[in-house]
């Protein structure tokens, strides 16, 4: 996912002036299913000449059974021409690189592969840097007039953080700011875990580079490059800026928070670094991860197509794996004002590393993940009114919870002395500023699961969650809900007060987060 605000974006962010991407669905291929076991070779016995000329692309296979079958299939890869780059045995998904335009075909014959599929269509190339649409930063005045306004016990820029007594954080903060026993881990584009008010609570120990599809923990290895962008840096902030008299506050900034990068240079989150980065967070101890992306190329991923349905099978493995472990994992809506759970959208992005072709799908058959896959929280986004955000994905069903994750300040205004109806948050190299989308919103909803699990460690994750749509505020539907005031409506709102497409279970409650 490339530039923030262009139709390549992946990020669940907008740019300050919350140009908004065009996102939809697509028409999946025709539906295949690979032999059955009892036709299929076994492992180790592809025959066929393999050919090493094609473009060097990147897979995930997905095994049934054991060490024994993994091993074999390993055998097997070698032998289709390809490259085992880490093998998570805990979940049954090898990652390879192949030059073999038939690997996947000629995998997916092989006893106890599932399924097998390329995670991306562009084939892999020197990593290159791109420059990213340029952000607001929090002016030189704003700073002053904050921190002139900020009260005993209020970090200098609290004042311009609406979104914080939106959620009762402010509240929670006067009985509890969290627990360093409580790691959040951001996977997304890296964390400057140097910037003044994360290096306090940074958990160097779970943070690392999966972009590879395997960990790299070299130091610093977690952070954005020079011209990487700066959303995972600002998403961390949201979660866990300390509360230490510098710059912002976090809605649980005792927490510790780790930066799982799972962007590459160009800004693609590929299957093979998502899955990297739920099973690190998983084997390193965290207690939430927070998931601001959709996962490339596909913004929609059809699990009736066989590479497709494949990328799917292996990120609902990572999940359940991290969920099991003890993580609670929340993720953003989406930003294209989609009702996802419609019958069918039109996505005219994907795929978003080649050439995009129009296709229409049933996002019931293909999810946009990682939010919609099971177990994760869905996370939609409401500007400074408290009303649905204008760009915001929503869907009855679908949507968990609200939280806010800004609009443009010309729909929704904030009450002063706060100006802008966007999140203001922590920048790489000590700055601020800020942004909107539902990349914002989700770690409000992280932060508070976390004051949770601070709260009651011994919780459960599945605990956590009934705790986080119990204790959320209802929150009506929107109905006529015309964001611009142009006389349109914009979107329709189904289901009640306590459940609907716009809002989830409501608005997330930090303060009863905090109450035992």
């Amino acid at each position: 996912m490339a530039h923030l605000g262009t139709g390549r974006g992946r990020l669940l962010a907008l740019p300050a002036g919350l140009a908004l991407t065009a996102s939809l669905g697509l028409l999946p291929a025709a539906g295949a299913s690979a032999a059955p076991l009892d036709e299929a070779p076994a492992a180790g016995t592809v025959a066929a000449a393999t050919t090493t000329n094609g473009p060097k692309l990147s897979y995930v296979v997905n095994v049934t059974g054991g060490h024994s079958t993994v091993k074999a299939v390993k055998k097997a890869i070698s032998e289709a021409g390809g490259t085992v780059v880490i093998a998570y045995d805990q979940i049954g998904v090898i990652v390879v690189h192949s030059q073999n335009p038939d690997f996947a075909k000629t995998i997916r014959e092989v006893r106890g592969v599932k399924s097998a599929g390329a995670t991306r269509t562009a084939p892999l190339a020197v990593q290159r840097t791109t420059d990213i649409a340029a952000e607001q930063p929090l002016s030189a005045k704003e700073a002053r007039t904050a921190a002139d306004r900020a009260t005993d016990g209020q970090d200098p820029f609290e004042p311009l953080q609406w979104d914080l007594p939106a959620i009762k954080a402010d509240k929670a903060h006067e009985k509890s700011l969290g627990s360093k026993k409580v790691t959040v881990a951001v996977l997304d584009t890296g964390v400057d875990d140097t910037h003044p008010d994360l290096a306090p609570n940074f958990d160097r120990a779970a943070s690392a580079n999966c972009v590879t599809g395997a960990p790299d923990t070299a130091e610093g290895s977690w952070r954005p490059g020079p011209t990487e962008s700066d959303h995972g840096t600002h998403v961390a902030g949201t979660i866990a800026a300390a509360k230490n008299g510098v710059g912002v506050t976090g809605v649980a900034p005792g927490v510790k928070v780790s930066g799982i990068k799972v962007s590459n240079p160009d800004g693609f989150f590929y299957t093979e670094s998502v899955v990297c980065g739920f099973v690190w967070a998983a084997e390193h101890g965290v207690e939430v991860t927070n998931n601001s992306y959709y996962v490339d190329p596909w913004m929609y991923t059809c699990k009736n197509d066989l590479d497709q349905g494949a990328l799917v099978e292996a990120l609902q493995r990572a999940t359940r794996y991290a969920e099991r472990k003890g993580a609670v994992n929340v993720a953003a809506a989406g930003n294209s004002r989609t009702d996802l759970a419609s019958d069918e959208v039109t996505d005219k992005t994907s795929p978003n590393d080649t050439t995009p072709v129009e296709r229409v799908v049933d996002p019931s058959e293909c999810p946009d993940v990682p939010t919609m896959l099971d177990g994760v929280v869905t996370v939609s986004a409401t500007g400074a009114k408290g009303l649905k955000a204008s760009y915001s994905n929503y869907g009855h069903g679908v949507v968990d919870i609200a939280a806010p994750g800004g609009d443009s300040t010309a729909y929704q205004p904030p009450e002063a002395p706060a100006t802008s109806g966007l999140i203001l948050s922590t920048l790489p190299g000590g700055k601020y500023g800020y942004k909107g989308g539902t990349s914002m919103a989700s770690p409000h909803v992280a932060g508070v699961a976390a004051l949770i699990k601070s709260t009651r460690p011994h919780a459960s994750p599945a605990e956590v969650k009934a705790l986080l749509y119990k204790q959320a505020d209802d929150m009506a539907c929107t109905n006529p809900y015309d964001i611009n005031g142009d006389g349109t409506v914009d979107a329709v709102c189904e289901g009640g007060k306590r459940d609907n497409g716009f809002y989830g279970t409501g608005m997330t409650d930090a303060l009863d987060a905090v109450r035992r």
